[in-house]
C-alpha cells in the first residue's frame, strides 16, 4: 500500500494552499488518514486527521478555522484546504494512515503507513 502526497508549493502570507494524499487502494477507509508536518529543528507534529469508520474530524488548535480536511472515498484520497497560511505553518508535511483508527491519533509512531513529504512554504 503507497501513499502519494503532491500540492505543496510557495505562498506569501495569508495565501492558500491544497495538499493531496492518494492511498493506492481502500485499506485505510475507515482508519485514519491524516497530516503531520515538520518544520526544520523541530518534532513532528499532528496537524489534521479523519476517521473513517466515522468520518470525524481533528485538528491542531493552531489550524483550527484555517485549514479543512475532507475526503474522496472514490479516489482513495484526502486533502487538506489550508487558508489564511502564516510563516509558522511552513514545514514538510506528510500524510500518514493506519487500517484501524487508534485513539492516539496524534502520535505520529501509532501511524503505519507514511507517504513522502510535500514542502509548503510560507513567506511573510
Amino acid at each position: 500500500v503507497q501513499l502519494q502526497a503532491s500540492g505543496g508549493g510557495f505562498v506569501q502570507a495569508g495565501g492558500s494552499l491544497r495538499i493531496s494524499c492518494a492511498a493506492s487502494d481502500r485499506t485505510f477507509s475507515r482508519g485514519a488518514m491524516g497530516w503531520f508536518r515538520q518544520a526544520p529543528g523541530k518534532e513532528r507534529e499532528f496537524v489534521a486527521a479523519i476517521r473513517g469508520d466515522a468520518n470525524t474530524k481533528y485538528y491542531l488548535d493552531s489550524v483550527k478555522g484555517r485549514f479543512t480536511l475532507s475526503r474522496d472515498n472514490a479516489k482513495n484520497t484526502v486533502y487538506l484546504q489550508m487558508n489564511d497560511l502564516k510563516p509558522e505553518d511552513t514545514a514538510v508535511y506528510y500524510c500518514a494512515a493506519r487500517p484501524v483508527w487508534h485513539i492516539n491519533y496524534y502520535n505520529p509512531s501509532n501511524y503505519n503507513y507514511w507517504g513522502q513529504g510535500t514542502l509548503v512554504t510560507v513567506s511573510s
